[in-house]
C-alpha cells in the first residue's frame, strides 16, 4: 500500500463527533450501513431501557456501560483454522440452563464461525478438532458438563 493509500484510509477512519453521533473525517455518520429508522428506533429501546442519555450528545451511562462489559465485552472471540470445504465430522450437543441463556447466544455465534451447521438449536455438526482454548474457555466458563461432542464416522 502506497503512503498515500495510507493517509487516505487515516483520513477516512478518523472518528469525531457531529451533533452527537459519530462520523468520520467527512462527516459521513459511522451508522450509514444501517437504515436511519432502525438507528431511531435502537437509539429509542437504548434510551427507555436506560444505556444511554441524550444532552448535547448522545452518552453511555452506568447501566449501559455495566450492560456492554457483560454482553458484548466479556466473551472471548476464538479464530477459526478450519477450510470452508472442511469435512463436518464433529457432532457438538449442548443443554445450557435459561440462566445462562448469553452463554448459549455467544456459543452458537462462536459455532457458526467455526463453520458448524445447526441441525436444531441445539445440535450442530462442523468440522473437528475445536481448539484447545476453546475448550478450556469452555471449562473456565463452567459450561463444560453441558456439552458433549461425538466425532462422526462418514463412510
Amino acid at each position: 500500500m502506497s503512503i498515500g493509500s495510507e493517509i487516505l484510509k487515516e483520513l477516512w477512519n478518523a472518528e469525531l463527533n457531529y451533533k452527537g453521533v459519530r462520523v468520520n473525517f467527512f462527516g459521513i455518520p459511522k451508522f450509514m450501513l444501517y437504515k436511519p429508522n432502525s438507528v431511531r428506533s435502537n437509539l429509542s429501546r437504548l434510551k427507555k431501557k436506560g444505556y444511554i442519555e441524550f444532552g448535547d450528545n448522545y452518552r453511555i451511562t452506568s447501566l449501559g456501560k455495566k450492560y456492554y462489559e457483560t454482553r458484548v465485552v466479556n466473551f472471548r472471540h476464538f479464530s477459526s483454522n478450519f477450510n470452508k470445504k472442511a469435512q463436518k465430522n464433529l457432532l457438538f450437543i449442548f443443554d445450557i440452563p435459561y440462566d445462562k441463556k448469553r452463554y448459549r447466544d455467544w456459543l452458537r455465534r462462536q459455532l457458526v464461525f467455526f463453520g458448524y451447521v445447526m441441525v436444531q438449536k441445539s445440535v450442530w455438526i462442523g468440522p473437528s478438532p475445536l481448539p484447545k482454548k476453546f475448550l478450556d474457555y469452555l471449562k473456565e466458563l463452567q459450561i463444560q458438563a453441558n456439552v458433549k461432542m461425538f466425532k462422526l464416522s462418514l463412510d
